[in-house]
């Protein structure tokens, strides 16, 4: 046998190198493996995603981590999540901070967990997790008494809660609207119809009230002003939060400071004053801070077909799509037929011509066809643009409504929609936000029935385009000029846009040549509501106040609304001078 040289040598002792070294490897993976065994689940890998599956407000997740024999295992996701968001009602949480979980030992784990309450300010404490080894995983051990810092087991959680004295309520002015337990003003009777009253939780408040911490017999806004800025009224509740018979947390009730109201004294005895009595509604804004300076009667929630005023949308929105333009003109005629159908103008007039005359008389001969070409889905999105279909931000108003595109059916549905008629529905609140919007060079805004500090930015919503609202601004300026529909409302000196609307409020008769007086062309005015929505002066960069006024079963806008309206803008104007 040849000697082995050097080389061979030192190869040899490298292949005895490299199979120490796999064998080593090989012992250490086993030992791994062992001790990994021995070790069991990661508990603290559990307890961090616990943590962090609560921080986000997973319950889904946390739920998933929860033992299904040990403690009291909630039945569902949705039972865990409901135990869950019961004890943070309770407590009137905000926010929650959960913190790093430590190791107590022996599989317990505590969790500090901070809650920012509305009622009993920041409420810490822990909470204990028992984390046990279910079929090889790691897995938290839930009871009832783990939802919240502090409660031990079998303890629930609960509270006492008293409300502060309900603070005062101002006119725009600082005259007081309503004070003390007995709510009582200085502002006279025409105070009564926006003030409203208090009184027991209404069912439909009830989530709301036991979220801000109500006591269950808290006397609270019901209608009226009263309701709509109940929350900033109601001031802060006070009480006891309780593990069981332990105090968690107390707090004292904090009053609100007095709380001042977008009304006006003298806009508000005029809206009411216009109303005389009239089932109907009177709304007064300023259309640049969308401040509510009066309001009478069913304002708010009395929604009726707007007849014509609902032409200011269809107008707009034709000549934002480029389907009409100013400079058309149409044919003078007594109605259009669509569909078969015939859609009379009022009183049977011929009308038509140019697009300023034909919308300062109104004509449907005109509007109908109109918004049949503009069609359903541009229609729709149009009018909600303007604030139909949308939430008005005041509690217990109304939205207008218009049916989806899908259900207004052929020309005729489409036409009739246009007009102001189908199955379109609007509150005297709805249309001033129309007309706002034109006023505001396109931008609708929020209403609010809260005085706006000077200066504030109002919160606004692109209704349409600045050029189409200048050119909805003509039209509706030519309503009250001579010719118009609504020249009873025409103020010398003061140019005023408006629009009067006319809506049946069941269908018509047809007319009988024989026995004109058995069916009156423009049937009985008791079948119809009176429109009329305005802003002056229109003649300024930013007019400074919209009215509308619709009365119920009174005939044409023209004839009641306009004439109703005019000592209400007058009056706005007057108030809104020097702002």
């Amino acid at each position: 046998m040849r000697p082995q040289s050097r080389d061979d040598r030192r190869a040899t002792a490298r292949g005895r190198q490299v199979a120490a070294g796999a064998i080593t490897l090989v012992l250490l993976l086993i030992a791994v493996m062992i001790w990994s065994a021995t070790r069991g689940p990661d508990m603290e890998a559990t307890a961090r995603s616990y943590a962090a599956a609560w921080q986000r407000g997973d319950y889904a997740a946390m739920h998933g981590l929860t033992s299904r024999s040990a403690g009291e295992p909630a039945e569902s996701t949705d039972a865990f999540a409901s135990a869950h968001q019961a004890a943070a009602e309770t407590a009137t949480a905000k926010n929650w901070k959960i913190g790093e979980p430590r190791e107590a030992g022996d599989g317990d784990w505590e969790l500090p967990v901070t809650v920012r309450t509305s009622v009993f300010g920041l409420v810490k404490g822990t909470v204990p997790l028992r984390i046990v080894d279910e079929d090889g995983k790691a897995v938290v051990v839930w009871r009832p008494s783990t939802v919240f810092p502090g409660l031990r087991p079998g303890e629930p959680l609960t509270r006492q809660t008293r409300m502060p004295e309900r603070a005062t309520l101002q006119a725009r002015d600082g005259t007081v609207l309503a004070t003390g337990t007995a709510r009582t003003g200085e502002a006279g009777p025409s105070a009564a119809d926006i003030v409203g009253a208090v009184g027991p939780i209404p069912e439909e408040d009830a989530a709301r009230a036991r979220t801000l911490g109500y006591p269950d017999d808290a006397q609270v806004g019901v209608s009226g002003l009263e309701r709509i800025l109940d929350q900033q009224l109601a001031g802060t509740p006070g009480g006891e939060l309780l593990a069981g018979r332990r105090v968690l947390a107390r707090s004292e009730p904090k009053q609100a400071g007095a709380v001042r109201s977008s009304i006006d004294k003298t806009v508000q005895e005029a809206a009411v004053s216009a109303l005389a009595g009239r089932l109907g509604g009177v709304t007064v804004l300023d259309p640049r801070s969308g401040e509510v300076l009066g309001v009478a009667g069913i304002a708010f929630s009395g929604l009726q077909p707007p007849g014509s005023t609902f032409k200011i949308v269809t107008v707009a929105g034709a000549l934002e799509a480029g389907t009409v333009k100013m400079t058309d003109r149409f044919p003078v005629e007594t109605a259009a037929t669509l569909e078969g159908v015939r859609l009379e103008n009022s009183f049977g007039e011929a009308c038509g011509g140019s697009l300023v005359v034909s919308f300062a008389k109104s004509c449907n001969s005109v509007f109908a066809p109109i918004g049949a070409k503009l069609g359903a889905e541009r229609l729709v999105k149009t009018a909600e643009a303007f604030g139909f279909n949308q939430p008005t931000g005041i509690a217990g108003a109304v939205s207008g409504s218009i049916p989806p595109a899908s259900e207004l059916g052929d020309d005729l549905g489409v036409g009739s929609t246009a007009i102001g008629q189908g199955r379109v529905q609007a509150t005297s609140l709805t249309m001033s936000l129309v007309s706002a919007a034109v006023a505001n060079d396109g931008l609708r805004p929020a209403p609010t029935l809260l005085a706006a500090p000077r200066r504030a930015r109002p919160k606004t919503t692109r209704a349409t385009n600045v050029a189409t609202a200048k050119r909805v601004r003509r039209l509706m300026v030519a309503v009250t000029k001579p010719g118009g529909t609504g020249t009873q409302a025409a103020i010398e000196g003061v140019p005023v846009a408006g629009k009067t609307g006319t809506a049946e409020l069941r269908d018509a008769c047809e007319p009988d040549p024989a026995n004109p007086e058995a069916c009156p062309v423009d049937g009985d005015p008791q079948n119809t509501t009176a429109w009329f929505t305005a802003f002056a002066p229109a003649g300024t960069k930013t007019p400074r106040a919209v009215v509308t006024v619709m009365l119920v079963g009174s005939g044409h806008g023209g004839d009641t609304a306009a004439p109703a309206a005019k000592p209400v803008l007058v009056a706005a104007l007057k108030a809104t001078a020097n702002r």
